[in-house]
């Protein structure tokens, strides 16, 4: 008996690859190329056999995203709908779409706000999406496959923080074989602000517990000196205050100078106010208050 060696003989194949297409510049549009096979086979004692011819189409996947959001400008507290639309305008399909969105600063996904839907002409169908993952303030969206002439729809809803009044309001979302797509947010600080306001009042302290009391008057035209340059008179009442001051920790300092026949009242229960010096801190949008007691200089009142 003869092995299969024996009675095939050799056995040759040959692989025949034919590239065909055109284009006016004279360079081959992968999108329109198309690739032929034949095979060939024969042996030392059978004529040589030729297979069919099987061909196939070599294209790339073109991709076109849009970003856009329902308004130009927004303040802590809005909510922005954002809209991202991603066509595949090639010849192929697209599999394993992963889009990348990075959120202005100051701005935050809303759970379970994202829709999505994918079009085929004039045909929408409501879909869902393979998964939507959160880092830090990037945003990714992933969807199997994009065939072509499919746009896929994907909205979102993002709420403004007050942290992006420090940001530019502006995001860029991408897909990796598509453009990269931005949309601006103007944004406005509306009732919040990075400034402050400072009030106080210099006031004589009979029991010296650093408190205003019933009883204890207001001292008129005190001086008090901001770390940062401003002047500060108190009004009849001793009252005084200083908008637009910027947030972070401010100092002011009592003149006592200013205050002839008076002194700095001690304070029996917190050590910090027997100082000239009030520390306070700010916060952007904020209301602090900086009080001063003082006491007659010999007693006088008490």
């Amino acid at each position: 008996m003869k092995s299969l060696t024996q009675r095939l003989g050799s056995i040759y194949l040959l692989l025949t690859l034919i590239f065909i297409g055109s284009s006016a510049s004279g360079k081959l549009p992968v999108a329109a190329n198309e690739i032929s096979n034949t095979a060939s086979a024969s042996a030392d004692n059978l004529p040589a056999v030729n297979s069919n011819t099987t061909s196939l189409f070599a294209g790339q996947a073109d991709l076109e995203l849009i970003k856009t959001g329902d308004r130009a400008a927004a303040e802590p507290g809005d909510t922005v709908i954002y809209r991202l639309v991603l066509r595949n305008i090639g010849t192929v399909s697209a599999p394993n779409i992963v889009i990348t969105d990075t959120l202005p600063l100051g701005l935050r996904l809303i759970p379970n706000s994202v829709q999505s839907s994918l079009s085929l002409d004039t045909a929408t169908t409501p879909v869902q999406l393979s998964s939507t993952t959160t880092t830090n303030r990037t945003v990714t969206f992933t969807f199997p496959s994009l065939a072509p002439r499919q746009t896929l729809n994907i909205a979102y809803a993002a709420v403004v923080t007050p942290d992006a009044v420090r940001g530019n309001g502006r995001n860029q979302a991408q897909e990796a074989r598509s453009n990269l797509a931005s949309h601006v947010l103007r944004i406005q600080p509306g009732i919040l602000s990075d400034c402050g306001t400072l009030v106080g009042r210099v006031f004589v302290d009979k029991n010296f517990d650093g408190e205003q009391q019933p009883g204890e008057p207001g001292v008129p035209n005190a001086v008090i000196f901001m770390d940062d340059g401003n002047r500060i008179t108190t009004d009849a009442n001793g009252l005084f205050s200083l908008a637009n001051v910027i947030a972070g920790d401010r100092t002011g300092t009592l003149d006592l100078t200013s205050l002839p026949g008076y002194s700095l009242a001690p304070n029996l229960y917190f050590i910090e106010r027997n100082s000239q010096s009030r520390l306070v801190h700010l916060e952007p949008g904020g209301l602090v208050r900086m009080n001063f007691a003082v006491t007659p200089a010999h007693g006088e009142g008490r």
